[in-house]
């Protein structure tokens, strides 16, 4: 068998299908669990740095927002990279700088540099949006979805993991040795990682063309927009519920601490599994019904979720239903737009900073809207998201 390592893609060169080894797989998916995490450390934290630092948590929560910043900043910067640059050497630089920064936010002295440090790490952290496009390029065309569902569900674990063991393993050791776990798991995998990874460049040309060319990309491909578009509405309608449940957890409603309402994320685990599953069904039906099928599991869960309002049962049926549709419709969409273009790894920086800007706005807007019109506001801004999602989808083909 070929090894993993010897794959290069020169401009106007076919993509070599061959199957990546399952221990390969396994590699890149813990990798990106792992990195994925570090964006999303600073979260279930706050209270406990507020405390050393002689803070309000809510006084400091801006840390949290600076975190997911500077991951923005990194996927417009470093994501295309993936179909110029030499593979191997970026993650490792990656990763590298990602390691320094996470060890220097452990040490921070204050919040001001443990915001820059933040930035910094959340910044360097997109590798798992490097490995994913590599995946897609790798894999027989009939065993795609569930290959590049392997990495994604890695990534939602990753994800969960941080909000709940994060906030666990900082309550019993202190934030600090959080920081230097992950600095110390970053070093280790994303070397490993770096290791297997294709050696050469891919194409030659400047550096940066990727970031260049992010707009037309975008207009040459209608697919690539119509996966753009509907993960928008997707992400925009989980982030809005997803962000002011805490809100509701904690209001006069239900009355739980933060800690009780934080596991809620458990249910983002249980929607991990739910990843293969839907690999498999865009392998075999394609990706256009296994996003229809996500956004109608969604729209159930929208009055499932203003139900919960006072129904406690509700709100477990609607947490387990929207994070499931999330999953589902991110690997049938992230699987279309890495295959509408032939740069993959710019296609899908296009995908993922569309997803989260529409995941940001719709949090902006929920909390607007939980302050004037309480639960029932934040279930009509995720409504109108999948509307706006589906429907503006819709409009091009």
């Amino acid at each position: 068998m070929p090894s993993a390592t010897t794959t290069t893609v020169q401009a106007g060169t076919p993509v070599r299908q061959a199957r990546p080894p399952g221990l390969f797989l396994t590699l890149l998916a813990v990798c990106s669990a792992v990195t994925a995490a570090n964006v999303y450390l600073a979260a279930p934290l706050l209270p406990l740095m507020a405390r050393d630092f002689g803070s309000a948590p809510s006084a400091i929560a801006w840390i949290a927002s600076v975190a997911q910043l500077g991951y923005a900043v990194g996927l417009l910067f470093f994501a295309p990279l993936g179909d110029s640059a030499n593979r191997r050497r970026l993650v490792a630089g990656l990763t590298l700088v990602t390691a320094l920064a996470l060890g220097a936010s452990a040490a921070a002295p204050g919040t001001a540099a443990l915001a820059a440090t933040m930035f910094v790490a959340s910044a360097a952290t997109v590798i798992p949006q490097l490995l994913v496009p590599l995946v897609a390029e790798r894999a027989p065309a009939e065993r795609r979805g569930r290959h590049v569902a392997a990495v994604i569900a890695g990534l939602f674990t990753g994800i969960v993991g941080a909000r709940v063991l994060g906030g666990l393993a900082g309550q019993a050791f202190g934030w600090r040795w959080v920081f230097a776990g992950a600095a110390v798991l970053t070093l280790v995998l994303g070397l490993a990682t770096a290791v297997v990874l294709p050696s050469r460049r891919r194409r030659e040309g400047p550096l940066f063309a990727g970031l260049v060319a992010l707009p037309s990309v975008l207009r040459s491909s209608p697919d690539l927009w119509r996966a753009c578009v509907r993960q928008a509405g997707m992400f925009g309608a989980w982030s809005a519920l997803w962000t002011s449940l805490a809100l509701l957890l904690t209001g006069p409603e239900y009355g739980l601490s933060t800690a009780t309402a934080g596991l809620f994320g458990l249910f983002g685990l249980t929607a991990s599994a739910v990843a293969p599953l839907a690999g498999g069904l865009v392998d075999r039906f394609g990706a256009g019904k296994v996003v229809r099928s996500a956004y109608l599991i969604a729209a159930v869960s929208v009055p499932l979720f203003r139900l919960g309002g006072q129904v406690l049962w509700a709100l477990f049926a609607a947490a387990i239903a929207v994070h499931a549709a999330l999953v589902a419709s991110h690997v049938a969409n992230q699987t279309l737009a890495l295959t509408a273009t032939p740069t993959p790894a710019t296609a899908n920086t296009a995908y993922v900073v569309a997803g989260f800007a529409g995941g940001a706005a719709a949090s902006a807007l929920a909390g607007t809207a939980f302050s004037h019109f309480g639960w029932g506001g934040v279930c009509g801004v995720a409504g109108l998201w999948l509307v706006l999602g589906w429907g503006l989808s819709r409009s091009r083909r």
